[in-house]
This record gives C-alpha cells, sequence and structure tokens, in this order.
C-alpha cells in the first residue's frame, strides 16, 4: 500500500479560480492501484480525454485539511499527459458546501 501527502486545492461554486487548502494524505491500495492501471491502459488505446475511477473509500484512510472537512463521491481522475504516461489525482466535493476539490496529480507508475 502506498501512502501519498498531496497539496490539495479548492474551487469554490462560482469561484473564477482554485485556492490552495493544505495536505490531503490518504493509502492506495494495490487493488485501487491496479485499477488506475487499467484506466491508464484504457486510455492509452482508447485516447478518451480521461476516465474517473470510483474510490475504494474503505481502504484509503483519508486525511483532508482541517479547512476542507469531510469530502462525498470521492473518484479518482486519470487522464495521459504528453509523453502517454498516466497520472491520477483525487476528485471530489466538500461535504459542508459542495465545492469542487482536488488535489495535485501523481504518475499511475511511481505507485509500483
Amino acid at each position: 500500500m502506498n501512502t501519498l501527502t498531496i497539496e490539495g486545492w479548492c474551487k469554490a461554486s462560482g469561484a473564477t479560480k482554485s485556492t490552495p487548502i493544505g495536505q490531503f494524505q490518504f493509502h492506495v491500495s494495490e487493488p485501487e492501484h491496479l485499477r488506475l492501471e487499467r484506466a491508464e491502459e484504457r486510455l492509452q488505446k482508447t485516447h478518451e480525454p480521461e476516465a474517473m475511477v470510483d474510490a475504494d473509500v474503505t481502504t484509503m484512510e483519508l486525511s483532508t485539511p482541517d479547512e476542507c472537512g469531510p469530502l462525498s463521491d470521492i473518484q479518482w481522475r486519470v487522464y495521459l499527459d504528453a509523453e502517454e504516461r498516466g497520472q491520477f489525482h483525487l476528485v471530489g466535493h466538500r461535504a459542508s458546501d459542495g465545492s469542487l476539490v482536488y488535489t495535485n496529480a501523481v504518475m499511475v507508475d511511481q505507485l509500483g
């Protein structure tokens, strides 16, 4: 299992820019890692711009910054960079007000 600590961002409803909200810490289990790899492979074959993969919240042990609080509808957004390498980041909505919350991206192959 991989533990990641990544900068997070929040884009409030109606806002034009995202603002930093602190560090998110979470685990990516081996089954989650395999799901991210499969999404990367699918994007490489289909040339779709991105894939959304539901996150397994029972295994990720998510810790959000105090400013953020709990999230709802947590997913992984997987996309390819210019070299066709998969990247992913956590995406969800702040439970308190529905604002979009996401983290900086990580390369899928950094998990293995």
